[in-house]
């Protein structure tokens, strides 16, 4: 039992390598710290307490989940614990089945669990992130923006950057063991050290000679307020002013769902900003609803320029937020019980880029950015990213925080620089690095005005994606197995 409780108390610290707090060194050594714990327990054992660890992150790192669902969405408390902690045992799981696969199948021996770690962490943590629509939030890569080891994001993305941090963890703990083990761990840190500081000003994509200047628009409305129909026509207002009242720039940028309502309900309005746009040689970008005739509605990106509309509609959609993966008789229940229940559609899955000015820009709508190999699709083509969001559903949490800090990983993997507008913030300029030029006061109506640079080519993770590091993962935990596999027949042959 108290190795149960350091177990979730270590994991209940893990958020804090995130944003706000942002000390990312914390995550090697709690993983350091937590690895004596399970290492050479019983196989049984070994889960438990990876799945306290893993069951104390979420419980922290994702306590938000509670706001959006109780305060926002307004579920019945006994639901909405159901749910929340359901959510956190489902990502606890993973923790756990890194300590029993290795402890039951793949190390019988813990000198050598510790080397395959940092393989299996990638291959659950890439599991985590796409099974059942996936959950990426706290992948530890995502912490690395602005840090000595950010170089390793553009070369492989996140989860490369959660494997790095995991074999320093495995390197740490390594040099309190005796001999051989100690010399090789300080040769480790060494390697991780001189490779991370070759890489942190490598530029894999190069600047061009061109420039876009942006402004943003944020309404700081509250979420409990965004569809009620005594407030439709003051935000109808407030964005008309800020399209009529902006000063020249390339790019007009608004929220997700900036106007609460189907394009469909509301083209004269849309025809009008369109105008402005066309009159200035502008565009402008806006979250709204789509449902062309005979389908179900989606949460689409509207671009107006020039007299036309381009239209991007948000693919990776949020389980029992945008969709209801449940029977019939649920969704009657809901629907009695006056819970959300009707279903978003999904967009293209190979999607065309937004056309702005001579420029193309990435596109992604809310938590889509969580999913970095999805956005692969728009380059080399884009040279900047646009991210629309609408945050408010976390309210003053660490949420829009960690979003932000994803936001700024995507920029850093594609060495693009980004214009992110969301509802309530953190609306923001994040250069190809990863940093935050310019942001916006959260909570506040608020406009954010700056120049992009646009960049062009491909980054190693934009190339290829995560297939390489997941293979050469995955030929690791499988021939180690079936090595230990084969050495446990040959001793009971001896026997």
């Amino acid at each position: 039992m108290p190795q149960l409780l350091a177990s979730l108390v270590l994991g209940a610290l893990l958020p804090l390598a995130f944003a706000p707090f942002e000390h990312w060194w914390l995550a090697p050594l709690l993983i350091a710290v937590h690895l004596p714990l399970w290492r050479s327990a019983p196989p049984r054992t070994a889960f438990w307490r990876g799945f306290a660890f893993g069951g104390g992150a979420f419980l922290t790192g994702t306590y938000w989940l509670y706001h959006s669902v109780v305060v926002i969405g307004q579920v019945p408390i006994a639901l909405a614990m159901l749910l929340v902690l359901g959510m956190v045992a489902i990502m606890a799981v993973y923790f756990g089945l890194n300590c029993w696969l290795l402890r039951r199948w793949l190390a019988t021996s813990p000198a050598i669990l510790l080397p395959l770690l940092p393989f299996l962490w990638v291959w659950t943590e890439w599991l985590r992130g796409w099974v059942l629509s996936g959950f990426p939030w706290l992948t530890l890569g995502s912490a690395l923006p602005e840090t000595p080891l950010s170089g390793w994001l553009p070369l492989g993305g996140v989860y490369l950057g959660s494997f790095v941090l995991v074999a320093a963890a495995v390197a740490l703990y390594g040099l309190i063991l005796p001999g051989r083990v100690r010399q090789v761990a300080v040769a480790t840190l060494a390697v991780l050290a001189a490779a991370s500081a070759g890489l942190y000003d490598r530029q894999w994509t190069v600047e061009t000679d061109e420039t876009l200047s942006v402004r943003i628009g944020q309404l700081g409305q509250d979420q409990r307020l965004k569809w009620r129909q005594e407030e439709f026509q003051a935000t109808l207002q407030w964005y008309a002013r800020f399209v009529d009242e902006s000063e020249p720039v390339d790019l007009l940028l608004m929220p997700e769902v900036a106007i609460p309502a189907l394009a469909q309900n509301v083209r004269a309005y849309l025809a009008q900003l369109g105008q402005v746009a066309a009159t200035r040689q502008q565009t402008v970008v806006l979250g709204i609803l789509n449902q062309p005739e005979n389908q179900e509605p989606a949460n689409a990106m509207l671009a107006l320029a020039g007299g036309q509309q381009q239209w991007y509609e948000k693919r990776h959609l949020v389980p029992f937020g945008e969709f209801f993966p449940v029977p019939g008789f649920i969704r009657d229940w809901m629907r009695l019980r006056g819970l959300p229940y009707a279903n978003i559609r999904a967009g293209d899955a190979a999607p065309s880029p937004i056309r702005v000015g001579d420029q193309l820009a990435a596109a992604s709508i809310c938590y889509e950015d969580a999913y970095a190999a999805e956005q692969r699709v728009f380059f080399p083509d884009a040279s900047f990213i646009i991210n629309i969001s609408n945050d408010a559903w976390f309210g003053d949490t660490i949420a829009p925080h960690q979003h932000l800090q994803i936001a700024r990983a995507r920029s850093l993997e594609s060495q693009r620089w980004q214009a992110r507008s969301t509802n309530t913030g953190i609306s923001a300029l994040i250069d190809s690095r990863g940093a935050v030029r310019a942001q916006a006061p959260a909570f506040e109506p608020a406009t954010l005005q700056g120049t992009l640079t646009m960049r062009a080519g491909h980054t190693p993770f934009t190339r290829v994606g995560n297939l390489p590091l997941l293979v050469i993962s995955l030929l690791v935990l499988v021939g180690t197995a079936i090595a230990q596999q084969r050495r446990q027949t040959g001793l009971t042959s001896a026997k």
